[in-house]
């Protein structure tokens, strides 16, 4: 053993009653409770007169000095522990002397279990040495029944240490998943606000900000006396952009719930008012939740980016599945001049999707092509 084992103190899990099975439970109170009536019925029944007073006074102090003695070495103090262990064998004595010999028998052996359960070692090898010392000093047993007693309670005592050390253990291991378990919750909790975050910005941000840019030209054109067509075109724009919206946001719900359409039928279904063709290569398959999401996230974003700079152009929709990823290219054939709905959004699109991509371990490239535009997004699937 080396010295941290000789002076460490029984862990306070280990100290308690907690973790024990119920059965044990019952059987250590019933344990205590029958000890404690034998003793007080061998003072009544032995003694008469004062003697019978001091024989209960006895029982019911050295009764009080135990339950101190559970108490600070729960706390880890080590005097107080030490002294009354002192006072419950000078009371072992005590009872030896005046001839109670139930009573003495177990304070020696309670105080030699008692220390090597709850003390450090090296202070409970002391009390065990004392208490089993007057213990064979003043038993009538031949020597060979002795040894065997005395050995037999230093193996209890020692068992009965190990034993609740390994409960502590168990304790506080229980209590180390369960906090990591709550961390773990919260952190899942905090992804799941996150990515519910990013879902409306990508639904809502671009069909909000287009809706306010056509009815904020419809408010100048009333204020210019423009006519009824030209008023109407807007307000007919803007009512389309809040039926694509709402369109969208039931898409979104639905793929919070897990009712996702294939990704394909979804990217066809996505360009159908756009000057554009969707291809797809490789073996078609399931994909992951997130990265189903990442690739029409990434296609809404980079049509809609394609309506704002470079309308009325082509657009070429490619989806590859490779072994182990799935590539989306978004490609444009460029446009003469940026489209009026250029100056609506924030320009965190792009962005927010790059950090969708890297937060799937997959990565998101935008820029110039040899014509257009370029959006390419690879996640693995």
């Amino acid at each position: 053993m080396n010295r941290d084992r000789w002076t460490r103190w029984p862990s306070r899990e280990a100290l308690t009653w907690a973790g024990l099975s119920l059965a044990r439970l019952w059987f250590v109170r019933v344990l205590r409770v029958v000890i404690l009536g034998s003793l007080l019925w061998n003072a009544f029944h032995a003694d008469r007169g004062w003697r019978l007073l001091d024989g209960v006074a006895l029982v019911l102090a050295v009764t009080w000095a135990g339950w101190a003695f559970f108490r600070v070495s729960y706390a880890h103090r080590l005097r107080p522990s030490l002294a009354l262990m002192a006072v419950l064998m000078g009371a072992a004595f005590a009872a030896q002397i005046a001839d109670w010999r139930l009573l003495a028998l177990v304070l020696w052996c309670g105080t030699a279990v008692s220390a090597l359960e709850r003390l450090p070692l090296i202070a409970a090898g002391p009390c065990v040495l004392a208490a089993m010392t007057g213990y064979a000093t003043y038993n009538n047993d031949s020597w060979l029944i002795t040894a065997l007693t005395v050995i037999g309670l230093v193996l209890a005592g020692y068992t009965l240490r190990l034993d609740a050390e390994a409960r502590g253990g168990a304790l506080r291991l229980l209590t180390q998943e369960r906090a990591a378990r709550a961390a773990e919750a919260e952190s899942a909790a905090l992804a799941e606000r996150a990515r519910i975050a990013r879902e409306i910005h990508d639904v809502l941000a671009h069909s909000l900000s287009a809706q306010l840019v056509h009815l904020e030209a419809a408010r100048l054109l009333i204020e210019s006396d423009a006519t009824k067509d030209q008023i109407l075109d807007r307000v007919v724009a803007a009512r389309s952009m809040a039926r694509e919206g709402l369109a969208e946001t039931r898409q979104a719900l639905s793929a919070l719930r897990g009712e996702m359409t294939p990704v394909e039928d979804f990217l066809r279904e996505l360009v159908t008012a756009d000057r554009a063709s969707v291809t797809v290569t490789g073996e078609r398959r399931a994909l992951p939740a997130e990265a189903s999401q990442a690739v029409r996230r990434v296609a809404q974003e980079a049509l809609t980016n394609v309506r704002k700079h470079a309308p009325g152009a082509k657009i070429q929709v490619c989806l590859r599945y490779g072994e182990d990823e799935v590539r989306l290219d978004v490609r444009d054939s460029g446009g003469q001049s940026p489209g009026e709905l250029a100056a609506s959004g924030a320009g965190y699109g792009l962005l927010g999707m790059r950090e969708r991509a890297e937060l799937l371990g997959g990565s998101l490239e935008a820029g110039p092509g040899e014509e257009g535009f370029v959006v390419t997004l690879r996640v693995p699937g």
